[in-house]
């Protein structure tokens, strides 16, 4: 496959990281092949003299994006306009069974538990997730997770920005040779651009996408630092889960406490406003919690998901119920799809 090749400063540089549409997802970092670059405060940051290879730009998941591409690569056709939230095969709302994994988890459990299970069953020999440093207090950083306890160790929802796809490097360097990777709609995107570039270094060992449905994330200075502990005197330390239904639920070892969404919309990360992308729409499984409790809303989107979610339901991992009870849950859904499109048309 031929293709133009650009430097960082010429195409990313100019085009992504100076417009303010870079997400801070890393793959720009990882995949080049001359280590030019490095990730730095959130941005990637050119260190040494580009070799002009192209291959950040052809991964760059804000560079030269189109929809139809990207949807004709992964599912063989274009979404029509009465699939609101992209193409699938199933809609299911679905919970874990284990009970060490619900008293851990965000909602329902299920990114946490198809994980842990594929896992357990050997399909894969680790899984890219975000977990949480040891030095800042729900301060996400992206993981390679090769055991169970690990994987636990990463489940919930952290609300600022973790580069998920920088713990790729890691499982490189360590030969993993089939990875589930769970990541928000733009990292999501950012593999399927490395897949479509046809850079098989870095995504042969992807074998699962676990996408997680994001309105927004937020900074961490901002919301945890700022607002959380300096204008609500919230004890970073003592927060042990964080949620959002309606309001930003904080929950610490003492009391939970309710913030209004308005409140925190200021710490609302910049790309975030840029990106029309709600569900995950180029998962092979999506996942979000959409107002339910303690259940997850589960969409899948692929055949190689489909036969994921299948065996570990059918293994007895997940449990499910029929989406007709939780019609609110799909129009939530289908709210917020069109929400993220109209706010990036803006």
């Amino acid at each position: 496959m031929s293709f133009a090749k650009v430097s960082f400063e010429d195409s990313l540089e100019k085009n992504v990281v100076a417009t303010g549409k870079c997400v801070g997802c890393g793959t720009c970092v990882v995949v080049c092949p001359f280590s030019c670059l490095e990730y730095v405060k959130g941005k990637p940051k050119l260190v040494e003299e580009c070799k002009v290879c192209g291959i950040c730009a052809r991964a760059c998941p804000r560079y030269e994006w189109t929809w139809s591409k990207a949807e004709n690569f992964v599912f063989g056709r274009e979404r029509n306009n009465e699939e609101k939230f992209g193409i699938y095969r199933k809609l299911l709302i679905a919970r874990a069974q284990d009970e060490e994994i619900l008293k851990v988890c965000q909602d329902g459990g299920i990114a946490t538990a198809l994980v842990a299970f594929a896992l357990e069953k050997g399909l894969i020999d680790g899984a890219v997730l975000s977990g949480k440093s040891r030095e800042k207090p729900f301060y996400p950083v992206p993981k390679l997770a090769t055991t169970r306890e690990e994987v636990l160790e990463c489940a919930g929802t952290k609300y600022s920005y973790s580069p998920n796809v920088l713990a790729l490097a890691e499982a490189l360097k360590q030969k993993k040779t089939s990875l589930a990777f769970v990541g928000t709609p733009c990292q999501i995107q950012s593999v399927r651009k490395m897949q479509m570039a046809g850079l098989k270094k870095y995504v042969a060992p992807l074998k699962f996408l676990i996408g997680l449905m994001c309105s927004e994330s937020f900074t961490y200075e901002g919301l945890m630092e700022k607002h959380l502990k300096q204008t609500l005197g919230i004890n970073l330390d003592e927060i042990e889960k964080m949620n959002i239904k309606g309001k930003m639920l904080v929950t610490t070892r003492s009391e939970v406490k309710a913030v209004p969404l308005k409140e925190i919309k200021q710490y609302v990360r910049s790309s975030c406003k840029l990106c029309d992308d709600f569900s995950s729409e180029l998962a092979d499984i999506s996942l979000g919690g959409l107002g339910l409790s303690d259940w997850t809303f589960v969409i899948v989107r692929t055949e190689k998901g489909e036969e994921l979610f299948e065996a570990a339901r059918n293994a007895g991992v997940l449990e499910t119920r029929p989406l007709e009870k939780d019609e609110f849950a799909l129009n939530l859904l289908v709210k917020l799809s069109d929400k993220k499109r109209k706010r990036k048309a803006e």
